[in-house]
């Protein structure tokens, strides 16, 4: 399993703040990352909460996923697959997410870092807080516009 964080690996700036500490600025921003959005398309799904704001061709999307939420337990009903098959490009901003795909692959991601996942997974959140994703999309075509494959393992 493959888990990084600029924390981890030892990222301390360029920060000018004496008084900066990955915790403060955790939980500082956790109220900020949970408050309503003006000016967005705001839907709830499976427990998620998400927000939509249009952006030329694109969109912009802010996912709350609450604790204890899981993909197969949580939207595989509602999606009626037995895997998420959506890619998913952003910005985890607060928590943590483990992945898992078909092939047994598991990917972890811990808040602040880049997240990149291919269609054809299961999701879930860990720990005791809930994960925000600041994600970027083509809505149908962020496969082929991200030149991202088609499934895990597969081809573009």
């Amino acid at each position: 399993m493959r888990q990084t964080s600029i924390f981890s690996q030892g990222f301390v700036g360029p920060f000018h703040s004496h008084s900066f500490t990955p915790t403060r600025y955790a939980m500082n921003q956790a109220n900020v990352l949970l408050q309503p959005m003006k000016n967005t398309e705001h839907r709830e799904i499976g427990g998620l909460m998400v927000d939509v704001v249009r952006t030329g061709a694109a969109r912009v999307k802010r996912i709350i996923y609450p604790v204890g939420f899981r993909w197969s337990k949580d939207l595989k009903a509602v999606v009626g697959t037995p895997l998420c098959m959506h890619a998913h490009v952003g910005f985890l901003a607060q928590g943590q997410i483990t992945i898992q795909y078909a092939d047994g692959t598991t990917d972890a991601f811990v808040a602040p870092q880049a997240v990149a996942i291919e269609p054809g997974h299961d999701g879930w959140v860990v720990g005791d807080e809930p994960a925000v994703l600041i994600e970027f999309d083509f809505e149908g075509e962020t496969v082929e516009r991200l030149a991202l494959p088609i499934t895990h393992g597969g081809g573009a």
